[in-house]
């Protein structure tokens, strides 16, 4: 059981930088997908970025492709979101992922059982 702790959200104005952590319990390993998900009131959970831990492969959706820079640590067993430039609609709440032999393609989300932290607020506001 990999346990998921994520920190660094907050509120910002438009235009402005955070940087999410997400900290595992333990060593995942070198065949872990590991990503960022995100849910707005009333909407439902979205893919933002994703990462394999054995590799330097990452996958990102449209809306923050160059906003947003996914990356790890595997020394500290932490995952990272770099968001920039952020804007209202990125508002939401941030939800690390982690899944054995899952892909990134699909947020680490698959037919493996997935391990979810229990999320950090983000709010932009203009």
């Amino acid at each position: 059981q990999v346990e998921l702790v994520e920190s660094g959200g907050g509120s910002v104005q438009v235009g402005g930088s955070l940087r999410l952590s997400c900290a595992a319990s333990e060593y995942t390993g070198a065949n872990y997908c590991m990503g960022w998900v995100r849910q707005a009131p009333g909407k439902e959970r979205e893919g933002v970025a994703a990462i394999y831990t054995g590799a330097t492969d990452t996958f990102y959706d449209d809306s923050v492709k160059g906003r947003f820079t996914i990356s790890r640590d595997n020394d500290k067993n932490t995952l990272f979101l770099q968001m920039n430039s952020l804007k209202p609609e990125d508002t939401a709440m941030y939800y690390c992922a982690a899944a054995e032999t899952a892909s990134i393609y699909l947020y680490c989300r698959g037919l493996s059982q997935v391990y979810w932290g229990q999320g950090t607020q983000v709010t932009v506001s203009s």
